[in-house]
């Protein structure tokens, strides 16, 4: 019989370590350690890895620390040629992304750390990263306000001397503020991009051409997004602490900016959340904020029930592993952490930690090859599927038309 799932909540700190939450009882599980991450540092890397920003306070060096879950300490230290920021990784773990100073994006494989490919995507740095739901583009925000995205095929094989303008397959003047968070629905009939701002705004579009659907506007800058399981209902982190419920109804192209587009919580946090997810396993949401609180939310109610007991200080980042099996289990708390482990995870499978770790090695080597094959076709076939609908779309528009767009690149 497999293990029961086992959502666990990450934390990250500018000062503090990277906190492990059980998501179900808010007991805190381990801590990871040697790591100052800024605001969106913080991702999960597919099952094995956990990754995180760092700029070291003696020596200002930029680095990616990458972890795995059976030691405190850093497993790898990726360096990166810039400080960076916001971190996103493939869904199979192969590929991680990270959001420079500069504007540029750099591509890293995993483990190894090597940097495949750094292309340049907006003129100010890249404030936030996320990989499309179907896992074909690579979509970023950045401090001047503009989207773009990437087919991840492309970045992942271009050559050394591939222009960035010849990379990106779309690019548009967003919001007025820098873009705090981006999200994705992707159907056959419509795919849409949600994006949050400083600018107190809310906005969904048009992924084929950068069209704006919709805006929102709130009372406050919004820090983050998350979308319920069937993407209806978007959920915004207020810089005034306060969460956010509304209706996405991306199909609609009516442009509101009323309070009643959207309802507000009752408060429990004390100063601007920094993060909002979705747990998959419970439905339940998860926020963090700058203070070092972190609750979990029913979303039918509104109703935070339960908080975690975070002891770190202020929080820069929190993601939550949906679909962990439940392989972690723990001694009697002791003043330190845990009887015998002082911080560090207890990891109890069936087979030994030896023996798991050498046939994950195995398992790794065998299937990398057919992995990577097999990803690469599925982004290749859906992101030439957007740019050939972009092109017949264009195509329809006439010479005229076409240049006149919002800001997107040429094709």
């Amino acid at each position: 019989m497999s293990s029961p799932s086992h959502p666990i909540v990450l934390t990250s700190s500018l000062n503090g370590p990277i906190t492990a939450f059980d998501a179900v009882s808010g007991v805190p599980l381990c801590h990871f350690s040697g790591s100052r991450s800024p605001y969106h540092g913080l991702a999960l890397v597919g099952n094995s890895f956990i990754a995180t920003s760092h700029v070291s306070a003696e020596t200002s060096s930029a680095s990616i620390h990458l972890y795995n879950w059976w030691s405190s300490t850093a497993l790898h230290n990726f360096l990166v040629p810039e400080p960076v920021a916001p971190l996103s990784a493939t869904l199979d773990g192969l590929y991680l992304f990270a959001g420079g100073l500069s504007g540029s994006i750099h591509a890293l494989s995993v483990p190894s750390g090597e940097i495949l490919a750094s292309y340049s995507a907006h003129n100010k740095p890249v404030s936030c990263l996320k990989i499309s739901e179907d896992g074909s583009l690579l979509i970023s925000g950045g401090d001047d306000g503009t989207i773009s995205f990437v087919p991840i095929f492309q970045i992942i094989e271009a050559s050394p001397d591939k222009s960035s303008t010849s990379l990106i397959l779309q690019r548009f003047a967003a919001h007025d503020g820098s873009v705090t968070a981006i999200d994705s629905i992707m159907t056959q009939r419509n795919s849409t991009i949600i994006s949050s701002s400083l600018d107190c705004t809310i906005k969904i579009w048009g992924l084929l051409d950068g069209t704006k659907l919709r805006t929102v506007t709130f009372p406050c800058a919004i820090m983050g997004i998350a979308l319920d399981q069937i993407r209806k209902e978007f959920f915004a982190a207020g810089s005034d602490g306060f969460i956010y419920k509304g209706t996405i109804n991306a199909g609609s192209k009516k442009h509101v900016n009323q309070t009643q587009e959207f309802i507000r919580w009752a408060q429990k946090h004390e100063s601007g959340i920094v993060s909002l997810v979705m747990v998959s396993e419970t439905n339940n949401l998860v926020s963090a904020s700058e203070d070092g609180k972190v609750y979990i939310w029913e979303i039918e109610t509104g109703e935070a029930i339960m908080g975690l007991d975070n002891d770190v200080g202020s929080i820069s980042d929190m993601v939550v592993a949906n679909g962990m099996e439940r392989s972690l289990k723990f001694g009697k708390k002791s003043n330190n952490f845990y009887d015998g482990y002082s911080g560090l995870c207890r990891v109890e499978l069936s087979r030994s930690l030896k023996d798991t770790l050498d046939i994950e090695d195995v398992l790794r080597v065998a299937t990398k090859d057919r992995s990577r094959a097999i990803d690469m076709l599925e982004s290749a076939i859906s992101a030439y599927e957007r740019l050939l609908e972009l092109i017949l779309k264009e195509a329809k528009k006439g010479p005229s038309s076409s240049k006149s767009g919002n800001g997107k690149h040429s094709l």
